[in-house]
């Protein structure tokens, strides 16, 4: 099972009223638990073919709550902060804005971006991921810091379409 996997059985437990969902394959196992209002998530491998390793994520169990409360927050600096698209985080992990620190970031506030584009990455586990735009628009808001640690669905950029 990958990484990608993972996340969307998060999303998916989110999203439903399942409490706990454990699944089995192979030498591989998770188990994903859910309470009250987080998501928790252990993944363990046996010993035989690798070290014991656990981690830990705790996301949102309600996305509609974080996103509502973004336009609100916006709402005083943005006048026209309903007809904002939100870029969010689709993991846990590092929030960086450049491929490196002597490269230029991915985007800045006025910038275009179109679906598909790269506008920041996610190192999670050592492992650094390409987050890219899924809207067309211009950057309006750049909400996290660079080199910052940032939640599942956390609103990372504000794009005007």
């Amino acid at each position: 099972m990958d990484f990608k996997q993972i996340q969307e059985l998060v999303k998916m437990i989110n999203k439903s009223n399942i409490s706990e969902l454990s699944i089995e394959q192979d030498k591989f196992k998770i188990t994903i638990k859910q309470k009250d209002n987080e998501v928790q998530q252990v993944i363990t491998v046996p010993a035989a073919t690798a070290p014991i390793q656990t981690v830990a994520a705790v996301a949102p169990a309600a996305a509609p709550v974080s996103a509502a409360a973004t336009p609100a927050a916006a709402a005083p600096t943005a006048p026209k902060a309903d007809n904002l698209i939100t870029i969010k985080s689709p993991m846990i992990g590092t929030f960086y804005r450049s491929a490196g620190p002597d490269k230029p970031p991915f985007v800045n506030v006025g910038d275009e971006v179109t679906a598909g584009k790269v506008v920041c990455i996610i190192e999670a586990m050592k492992l650094f991921n390409e987050i890219e735009s899924e809207v067309s628009g211009k950057i309006v808001k750049v909400l996290v810091d660079d080199a910052s640690p940032v939640e599942y669905d956390q609103p990372l950029f504000l794009v005007e379409p």
